[in-house]
């Protein structure tokens, strides 16, 4: 076993659960906005539509092919369409209420904070998350997770998001860390694990789900916990 000195976490569907988050955070806007007066049957019905025009326009955020604005204007105004509703205000309206709202969100995955303290006392803790600098920094302070880490990496505020090697690259200069000490910990296998894998870094799938993947990670865990026996 390496022996490590610094562990690098990833932190949506990682340590903050943020599809119980989001699905919470898209109830309140559900009801807050009266879209069953507008048409749409259910909430559920509206959160899978929601769901997968979401995933895919953050596939293209990734690599560059949309804005930041268009991506969170878009996954309102197209689930709105999606049900005949053309009101881009209240698109504009429900993005607004999201970012303001889901960073207080607070679900975290079982075992987070007693994994996070017991691994604080022998290694440097960092993060590193994609997403917006905004809303990633308050999730964080407002989930009482601000505490853990020595580094805080947030994609926005570099020119790179994961998988790049590049953002991996930064975070090891930046915290002064060599890859050879350093283990990366993530539920993304292309984001997180093979990012981290692509310039030799060792690396925790955080698998919840009991995903089926062609690519081998170094360790591989269905429980925040588990990470103990590794660490």
């Amino acid at each position: 076993m390496k022996q490590y000195k610094h562990i690098f976490f990833d932190l949506d569907r990682t340590l903050w659960d943020f599809e119980q988050n989001s699905h919470n955070v898209l109830q309140e806007i559900y009801l807050n906005h009266h879209l069953q007066n507008k048409g749409i049957p259910s909430f559920e019905v509206f959160y899978n539509t929601y769901h997968k025009i979401n995933h895919d326009l953050w596939d293209l955020y990734r690599i560059g092919k949309i804005t930041k604005d268009f991506l969170n204007l878009e996954r309102f105004y197209a689930s709105l369409k999606a049900f005949d509703i053309n009101e881009k205000d209240t698109a504009k309206a429900m993005g607004l209420d999201y970012v303001t709202l889901s960073p207080y969100k607070k679900v975290l995955f079982p075992g987070t904070h007693e994994l996070l303290t017991a691994l604080q006392v022998k290694y440097k803790l960092h993060l590193i998350t994609n997403g917006f600098a905004e809303v990633q920094t308050t999730k964080i302070k407002e989930s009482d997770l601000e505490k853990y880490f020595e580094k805080i990496i947030i994609s926005e505020t570099t020119p790179w998001k994961k998988p790049s090697p590049e953002i991996f690259k930064y975070s090891l200069n930046k915290t002064n860390a060599t890859v050879e000490e350093s283990i990366m910990i993530g539920d993304d296998i292309n984001a997180d694990i093979k990012g981290a894998a692509s310039i030799g870094m060792d690396q925790i799938w955080t698998n919840f789900t009991k995903s089926k993947s062609d690519f081998k990670p170094t360790h591989t865990v269905t429980k925040l916990i588990e990470i103990l026996n590794i660490l």
